[in-house]
């Protein structure tokens, strides 16, 4: 999978992406990830990628001409462009998992007022949003769904069925996890997880998901 990022703020990803998983996804050949400035492709000698919106209003909005020639410079014939952006359709889990089978994913982010209508209009195919709320930019919301995706590409965590059980994969959240000690300050490990009864173990685990979900995220079991 090859992902490039294009924002104002590459240097704000060059720390987790050079970090644990993501590291060592892209050392192992699974994942390409490319940052792209995209003041490297402004038109002006101040690389001035804003402007202020037509119609008045606060704040600033990200020009069209520096994000077209970005994208048109990276485009490929299996690309996705996906714009991180509070009005876009909810991030979920499924969301993830079909992003994971993509060869080729471009995320704008966007900054200030957000960006210019006609990039909506051409260039993208998708716009995601993390939650109801607004960041300063969407080097964040971007960092969010590459960390959810490409974890679930083959090989990069390692184990057969390593995702399958976690919480959102399925209509559940995961259940409570325990490891050693089996008592630690009185307080103990259920006594079905000790018993080496895999039949026992998968049912307390199912369960205890089930509880989980009821208490927590009533509107899953829906």
């Amino acid at each position: 999978m090859r992902i490039d990022v294009i924002t104002i703020f590459p240097e704000m990803l060059e720390g987790f992406l050079g970090q644990s998983m993501m590291k060592r996804a892209a050392e192992a050949g699974h994942v390409e990830f490319n940052l792209v400035n995209l003041r490297d492709f402004a038109e002006d000698k101040h690389r001035k990628t804003d402007d202020r919106p037509f119609g008045g209003g606060p704040g600033m909005v990200m020009k069209p001409e520096p994000i077209f020639k970005a994208v048109e410079s990276l485009r490929t014939e299996n690309c996705r462009v996906i714009l991180m952006c509070p009005q876009g359709a909810p991030f979920k889990q499924a969301r993830a998992q079909a992003l994971s089978k993509e060869e080729h994913l471009i995320f704008i982010c966007g900054h200030y007022e957000g960006v210019d209508e006609r990039v909506r209009e051409v260039l993208v195919d998708e716009e995601i949003s993390i939650g109801d709320y607004v960041l300063t930019n969407g080097v964040l919301s971007a960092a969010v769904v590459i960390d959810a995706v490409v974890r679930l590409r083959p090989d990069v965590l390692g184990g057969e069925g390593a995702t399958e059980s976690e919480s959102f994969s399925e209509p559940l959240l995961e259940g409570p996890q325990y490891t050693r000690p089996a008592d630690f300050r009185g307080m103990k490990v259920p006594q079905e997880l000790l018993s080496g009864d895999h039949g026992s173990i998968a049912e307390w685990r199912r369960g205890q998901a089930e509880k989980r979900t009821g208490d927590r995220r009533p509107d899953l079991l829906s």
